[in-house]
C-alpha cells in the first residue's frame, strides 16, 4: 500500500492518475521559478505511519507479560488471537504462528525463539500498552523463557484440557514463581472431545495451589472465551514498578542481528526515557554507543520518538557484534552511571558435538555461515577442532539435543550447508592431584569437552560428571517400566507425586551422559507417548569414568575415543566394534577391531580376510604339498598385515559418528 502526498496542487492527482493508467489531462504550467514548483512524494504505509507517542502510556496503564506452556499447548495460536483481539494483525485464515518468523519453526510447528509484540488495547475508556513475550515450550529453550521473564511482572500459563499438566508446564510454573510473577492459568483446548477441562482445574489446584476459580477455559483455535484473557491480564497483572524520572536503566533481554543496521537489542526500561541521538554506555563492556533508532514490535518494527521506563521494545545503537549486546547487561546515559540490574546467569552447554564439511573445500563457507547463526543465537559456544578422518572443523556446545538438531537444521534451510555431527558427548570435569599440573593448566578442576583429552587416572584425584533433575509426568500404568529404565540410567529417585487418580510425578537425579542421546525415545515407546520429560542443572557428582580407546589392528583411532562409566564400559564398546566391523571395508588381510580400558582389552570384533584359494590346482596328491602352499599363504598375510595400514574410509566413520537417534 502506498500513500501520495503533495505541496502544491493537483501533484498527487496527476501522479495517482498516472500510477493506476488513467489518462492524463495537460501537463500543468508553472509559472514560479522550479525550485518554488509543488513537490509529490511516493511513501509506504510503513513509512506513512506517524511515530508513535509512547507518552500516552502512563505506567499504571502497562502490563508486561509472558505465554509460557510444555510443547504443543497451544501458546503460539493464543499469541496469534491476542494479535487479532486488539487489532494488531487482520483477522484471516492465514494467521497461524504469527510470531514464529524463523522456517524451521513453521517446519516443526515448534517455538524456538522468543517474540516480543507490543499490544494496544482499550477497556472501559483506558488505552492499555501489553507487552506480550511468546516463548518456547522446549526443556531444550528454558534459557529464552527465563530471559523473557525478567522484562514482566506475569505470566498466562497455558495448559492443554486434554493432556493436562506436562513436565514442562511445571519446570514453567516454577521459573515464574521464582521470579514472583503473577501466575494466570488458562485452560485452552476445550473444544477437543476428550477435553477434560474439570479435572486439569484439580490437577493445578493440587500441584500448583492456585484455587480453581482462577483459571480461564479458553479455545485460542476457535477464538472461544479469549477476551477473558486480556480482561484477566489488566486485572490480575500488577504495573511494573518503574521511575521515569531517575537516569535510564534498560536491561538487555534479548538481540538480534541485521546485517544492514548491526545489532537490534531487545530492552526492558526499569528507569528513565530513551531517545533517537542520546549517548548510551553498556555496563559490561564500557563501550559507550549513540542510539540510532528506538521502537516497539508491533509485531514488526515500529520507530518511535521514546520509550519510557515500564516499557518493552527494541533499540539499534550501532553495536557491530552480538556479544558487544551481552544478554543480561544494562545500558545507561552516558556521564549518568547507575547500578546495573541483576542480569541472569549465562547459558551452559550442555551437550556438545564435533561439526565438519562434507567436503573441506566447503570449509570457508561453512565458517561463515555458523558465525553468522551464532550472532542470531548466542548460547551456542564454538572451538576450532580437527579430526585425521575429517579435516578441519567445530566443537559446538549446546542446550540439548533439540537445540543441536534445529541449529544443524537452520544451516540447511538458511544457509544450504550439509555437515557431518558426531555422536554428542557432555562436559567432564577432572580434579587435578599434583601442583605441577594445577600451575601448567592454571586451575585445579579442569572441564574436559573433547574425550581425546581426557586426562589419565594418575594425574586426576577425582572425575565430575554433570547431573541433571528429571521431572517425569506419565499414566500411572506405566509406572513400572520407567522406574526399570531410570534405573538402567543410573538414576536415583528423588520423589514420587500422585497428580490425580491416574497420573503420576516422579524426580529422578540424571547422569546427563545417560539421557542424552535416546532417553526420550525410550520413554516415549515405553508410555505409548504419554509420558513427558524435562530436567534442570543439577551440577556435577563424583563418577567412575573411563577412557575407552578403540584399536585397529594395535593402532590407536583418536576420533573414536569416548568417556563412559565404568560399569557400562564392556556393552558400550561392543557396540562400537559391531558398528565398525559392519563399516570397515574387507582387506587382504585380517582385521582386529578392539576397545581398550588402559592396556586392558574389554571387546573384539574381527574383519576377515579375502582369500585366495591356493589349492584349486591341488586335484588330488600328497596332503604335504596342500599344507606347504597353505604355510606359505599364512606367511605373507602376516607379514601384510606387518607393513599393512588400515585407513578407515570417510562413509565408514560417518556411520560410526553420527548421532544413532533423532528425537
Amino acid at each position: 500500500m502506498w500513500t501520495l502526498v503533495s505541496r502544491g496542487w493537483g501533484c498527487a492527482r496527476t501522479l495517482a492518475r498516472w500510477a493506476t493508467g488513467a489518462a492524463l489531462g495537460p501537463a500543468p504550467s508553472f509559472g514560479a521559478a522550479p525550485e518554488s514548483w509543488p513537490t509529490c512524494r511516493l511513501y509506504s504505509s510503513a513509512e506513512f505511519k506517524e511515530k508513535l507517542d509512547m507518552s500516552r502510556f502512563p505506567v499504571e496503564n502497562i502490563r508486561n507479560f509472558s505465554i509460557v506452556a510444555h510443547v504443543d499447548h497451544g501458546k503460539s495460536t493464543l499469541a496469534d488471537r491476542l494479535l487479532e483481539l486488539t487489532g494488531t494483525i487482520d483477522k484471516t485464515k492465514n494467521n497461524k504462528q504469527v510470531l514464529d518468523k524463523l522456517q524451521v519453526e513453521r517446519e516443526r510447528g515448534i517455538t524456538v525463539k522468543a517474540q516480543t509484540a507490543s499490544l494496544f488495547h482499550n477497556c472501559e475508556g483506558k488505552q492499555y500498552l501489553l507487552n506480550l513475550i511468546d516463548t518456547p515450550g522446549h526443556v531444550d529453550f528454558s534459557y529464552e523463557v527465563s530471559r523473557s521473564l525478567s522484562a514482566c511482572q506475569g505470566v498466562l500459563l497455558v495448559v492443554d484440557a486434554n493432556e493436562g499438566i506436562q513436565a514442562q508446564t511445571v519446570a514453567n510454573f516454577f521459573l515464574a514463581f521464582e521470579a514472583q510473577l503473577s501466575v494466570i492459568p488458562v485452560i485452552n483446548k476445550i473444544d477437543l472431545k476428550n477435553a477434560d477441562p474439570e479435572r486439569v482445574e484439580n490437577q493445578i489446584e493440587k500441584v500448583f495451589d492456585i484455587p480453581s476459580d482462577e483459571c480461564i477455559k479458553i479455545s485460542a483455535k476457535l477464538g472461544t472465551n479469549v477476551e477473558s484473557v486480556l480482561q484477566a491480564v489488566i486485572e490480575r497483572i500488577p504495573p511494573p514498578k518503574v521511575h521515569r524520572k531517575n537516569p535510564l536503566r534498560a536491561l538487555v533481554f534479548d538481540s538480534t542481528f541485521d546485517q544492514y543496521r548491526g545489532v537490534i537489542a531487545n530492552v526492558a526500561l526499569f528507569d528513565g526515557v530513551v531517545s533517537k541521538g542520546d549517548k548510551i554506555v553498556s555496563a559490561h563492556t564500557q563501550k559507550t554507543y549513540e542510539v540510532n533508532e528506538v521502537g516497539v514490535l508491533n509485531p514488526n518494527e515500529q520507530p518511535t520518538h521514546k520509550l519510557y521506563a515500564g516499557q518493552v521494545g527494541y533499540l539499534i545503537a550501532g553495536m557491530k557484534n552480538v556479544t558487544e549486546a551481552q544478554i543480561g547487561d544494562t545500558l545507561y546515559l552516558h556521564k549518568q552511571p547507575v547500578e546495573p540490574l541483576p542480569g541472569f546467569k549465562s547459558a551452559k552447554p550442555m551437550v556438545f558435538a564435533g561439526m565438519y564439511p562434507v567436503d573441506q573445500s566447503e570449509y570457508n563457507n561453512l565458517k561463515s555461515a555458523i558465525e553468522k547463526l551464532t550472532l542470531n543465537d548466542s548460547s551456542v559456544t564454538v572451538h576450532r577442532d580437527s579430526s585425521l578422518a575429517l579435516g578441519a572443523g567445530w566443537r559446538l556446545g549446546f542446550l540439548g539435543l533439540l537445540h543441536m538438531e534445529v541449529f544443524n537444521q537452520r544451516l540447511e534451510l538458511e544457509y544450504n550447508a550439509s555437515v557431518i555431527l558426531t555422536t554428542p558427548t557432555v562436559p567432564y570435569k577432572a580434579v587435578l592431584s599434583s601442583s605441577k599440573l594445577i600451575k601448567e593448566y592454571r586451575e585445579k578442576e579442569i572441564t574436559i569437552i573433547n574425550p581425546a583429552q581426557f586426562p589419565d587416572k594418575s594425574k586426576v584425584t577425582e572425575y565430575l560428571e554433570p547431573v541433571v533433575l528429571g521431572t517425569i509426568i506419565t499414566p500411572d500404568e506405566y509406572t513400572g517400566k520407567i522406574m526399570m529404565l531410570c534405573e538402567a540410567r543410573r538414576a536415583v529417585q528423588k520423589n514420587m507425586i500422585f497428580i490425580d487418580q491416574n497420573r503420576v510425578m516422579l524426580k529422578y537425579l540424571f547422569p546427563l551422559n545417560e539421557i542424552v542421546v535416546d532417553f526420550y525415545d525410550s520413554l516415549k515407546s515405553l508410555s505409548s507417548g504419554y509420558a513427558s520429560f524435562d530436567y534442570e542443572d543439577a551440577g556435577y557428582q563424583t563418577a567412575e569414568l573411563v577412557k575407552m580407546d578403540i584399536l585397529l589392528n594395535g593402532n590407536n583411532v583418536e576420533e573414536l575415543v569416548t568417556v563412559v562409566h565404568k560399569d557400562k564400559a564392556h556393552s558400550i564398546g561392543k557396540a562400537i566394534c559391531e558398528r565398525l566391523k559392519d563399516s570397515l571395508p574387507r582387506q587382504l588381510f585380517e582385521i582386529a577391531i578392539q576397545a581398550a580400558i588402559g592396556s586392558k582389552i574389554i571387546a573384539r570384533e574381527t574383519v576377515k580376510a579375502y582369500r585366495k584359494n591356493v589349492l584349486a590346482k591341488c586335484y588330488g596328491g600328497d596332503i604335504t604339498r596342500k599344507m606347504k602352499l597353505l604355510k606359505r599363504q599364512a606367511e605373507g598375510k602376516k607379514k601384510l598385515r606387518k607393513i599393512g595400514n588400515v585407513e578407515v574410509p570417510k562413509d565408514a566413520f560417518i556411520k560410526v559418528l553420527k548421532t544413532q537417534s533423532s528425537k
